[in-house]
């Protein structure tokens, strides 16, 4: 790799071109199958998918876009969005509850006759993060139903399954069930220097095989380099702004000098993933951005993911503007 960002044998798979590259093309979806049997419950589980369009828009233009990871179909016609989100984001259980209205949406016929029979729709999350308030919850996979007053099940075709990476701390050696090695190999693909015994069944052979970087392209490896800068760039300036928010905060010792070490934090953050992603920002959008609420600040920390191009970026704060 000429001495550049990567020196692992295997792709991290938590990064965008890693989780793609793993899950998301048509020769691999083996893979894929694999493990959404491992999370699913039994009566859902699949035998064949196919991909669909992972972007989708709502009935008019002024309607927000939604860019899924990745968006499959059951051959039983189940649809399943499957997000990787790398960091913690305010809002993100509102963005799952936001996305899963657009595969509900689709199903509708159009015509006067349609009875409104729905395929399940399951949102995949696949989070490097523990939420604040499972922070003392030991469990790992979280499978999130409508229930009424009496937790019993209103209706079982839409659920959200939340899966907490670093909760799992299993070392090699301890490793049981098939559940257990995806985790694991999830969190440690790219310390590995060789498939582990344990780990040398076809279905992880096959991922070994695509996940070693020698066997790619010149360009897959420029591809690959430039996901783990954004992946480790978005991990370091979280992690170093996050703390000298509180050193901010502890040094003023009041609420108003909380407040501000917190507003500048997420501009900082904001300003820094944007040009992480899409190179120099113009000084309108700067002082654009600059100029937001922390409430606004922090919903744009968490969307920013979803922009495609910098105009996705204009149009969010035009329309900040004008609210």
């Amino acid at each position: 790799m000429n001495g550049r960002l990567v020196t692992d044998r295997y792709i991290n798979p938590l990064t965008d071109f890693g989780f793609k590259r793993i899950f998301g093309t048509e020769p691999n979806k083996a893979l894929l199958i694999d493990f959404l049997n491992v999370i699913l419950p039994k009566k859902h589980r699949i035998s064949d998918l196919s991909y669909r369009n992972n972007e989708n828009v709502g009935n008019n233009a002024l309607d927000r876009k939604a860019i899924f990871d990745l968006y499959c179909q059951s051959e039983k016609g189940d649809r399943f969005i499957v997000e990787i989100q790398k960091a913690k984001q305010n809002f993100f259980k509102d963005r799952s509850l936001y996305y899963s209205t657009f595969p509900i949406q689709e199903q509708a016929l159009k015509g006067n006759f349609w009875n409104y029979h729905l395929a399940p729709v399951y949102t995949v999350g696949i989070l490097d993060f523990v939420f604040d308030d499972h922070k003392n919850d030991e469990t790992l996979l979280h499978t999130v139903e409508l229930k009424d007053q009496q937790c019993n099940v209103f209706y079982d075709k839409l659920k959200f399954i939340y899966l907490e990476l670093p909760k799992f701390q299993k070392p090699l050696e301890a490793l049981e069930s098939h559940f257990d090695k995806w985790l694991y190999l999830l969190r440690h693909l790219p310390d590995l220097d060789d498939p582990p015994e344990l780990l040398q069944e076809s279905t992880f052979m096959q991922l070994f095989e695509i996940a070693e970087i020698a066997n790619f392209s010149p360009a897959e490896q420029g591809a690959y380099e430039d996901s783990l800068k954004y992946y480790r760039d978005l991990n370091n300036v979280v992690d170093t702004s996050r703390q000298e928010g509180r050193e901010e905060g502890r040094e003023e010792g009041r609420e108003e000098g909380r407040e501000e070490g917190r507003e500048e934090e997420a501009i900082r953050i904001a300003i820094r993933l944007i040009k992480n992603r899409f190179g120099q920002l113009s000084p309108g959008a700067i002082s654009s951005i600059q100029s937001l609420s922390i409430e606004e600040l922090e919903a744009l920390i968490d969307v920013q993911t979803s922009f495609g191009n910098l105009d996705d970026l204009d149009v969010w704060l035009a329309e900040r503007r004008v609210g």
